[in-house]
């Protein structure tokens, strides 16, 4: 299986205190902290971990200005797979080694990331039965009742890729990701081999209207047992103080078709990105047959507050299978820079980066 997941997020802030306070609102337990760090831990065995700017084991140098996700610690089931893609890596990158048998390298797109063995724990889990009108499996008993959010697992991290082909690529290149689906002009899901959510990263692409012009952390999603624990976390986060007003926050609860995942965002202290509450994703294994999409259709099944770009009733019913990766073609890059967006890609706006 190799690679299990993300092990560790590692924050790079200007304000520990303030991104502690969050992470503790937000329902992850407070493992360890001092002046210099604090550490989170998920009941999977994940790790958010928090450093000032400038902390020595941070990458250096910074990938990207400003507070947010520097490195992606991605969990190895064994040390043959580990020695296995650390030779790959190095056949195309320059690669360091911890004490502890860590691998770091810096992928092309600008991401810094990290390989370490990992014994990921299982997961107890539990949520109601979803009664309808012509079936109800919850008979003679209520939903659970929930007092707060718990965050279980990280389901997947976002950034921004010059290249979002290149960076998939890479990562299947040397790591094993499968290619899951494929937002056109927009991004690549890939999930990692040794997970079923739906994705384990996602890349967007840096030539969107709204899109930086380099590598760039977007957001993080945090695996939640159902609806209820994601509405419990939106209200505790908006109840103490964490007022969402980015502009990829701002569509308040919503479902993405092209996992069929619900998800809220809350905005992280120091424009760092957004911590992602994500429920009822898609589960699946290697019997999957890739799909390409049309960027409307699959972002949005239904949304709290539509964005402007994904309303109305014109939105092409868009998506094939696509096992031969044709799709990606239009936007492979022979050469770095800005690209030219063409069509409805060309007209998304800041308002319209919540569903994307």
């Amino acid at each position: 299986m190799s690679i299990l997941g993300v092990a560790s997020a590692v924050f790079g802030v200007a304000d520990l205190e303030e991104h502690r306070r969050f992470w503790t609102d937000f329902g992850l337990p407070l493992l360890h902290a001092d002046d210099s760090e604090a550490v989170f831990g998920l009941a999977s065995g994940s790790h958010v971990v928090l450093y000032r700017h400038g902390d020595p084991r941070l990458p250096s140098p910074d990938p990207f200005p400003g507070d947010g996700l520097k490195e992606t610690v991605w969990g190895v089931d064994s040390t043959e797979a580990l020695e296995r893609m650390a030779a790959s890596l190095a056949s195309e990158v320059d690669v360091r080694r911890d004490a502890d048998g860590t691998v770091h390298c810096l992928c092309p797109d600008g991401q810094p990331i990290a390989l370490r063995l990992w014994n990921k724990r299982p997961v107890v889990s539990e949520t109601s039965p979803v009664n309808t009108p012509g079936h109800y499996p919850r008979f003679n008993q209520h939903r659970i009742w929930r007092r707060r959010a718990i965050p279980k697992t990280i389901n997947h991290v976002v950034f921004f890729s010059p290249d979002y082909v290149g960076s998939f690529e890479f990562y299947e290149r040397h790591m094993g990701f499968r290619y899951v689906d494929h937002s056109k002009g927009t991004g690549i899901f890939a999930r990692a081999p040794g997970t079923f959510e739906h994705h384990s990263i996602f890349w967007v692409n840096c030539d969107l209207p709204i899109a930086p012009d380099h590598f760039k952390f977007m957001h993080i999603a945090f695996g939640m047992d159902d609806i209820d624990e994601v509405m419990l976390g939106a209200n505790i986060m908006e109840a103490r103080g964490w007022k969402n007003a980015s502009m990829n926050s701002s569509g308040g609860i919503s479902r993405h078709r092209i996992s069929s995942a619900i998800y809220y965002y809350c905005d992280m202290p120091g424009k760092a990105g957004e911590a992602e509450y994500h429920a009822d994703t898609d589960y699946l294994d290697d019997n999957w047959v890739p799909r390409a999409w049309d960027f409307r259709f699959g972002s949005l099944l239904w949304a709290n507050n539509a964005p402007p770009i994904f309303r109305g009733d014109n939105i092409p019913w868009d998506m094939t299978f696509d096992a031969d990766r044709s799709s990606f073609e239009p936007f492979r890059k022979a050469k770095p820079g800005k690209g030219k967006v063409e069509g409805k890609l060309a007209e998304i706006t800041s308002e319209d980066e919540h569903a994307i």
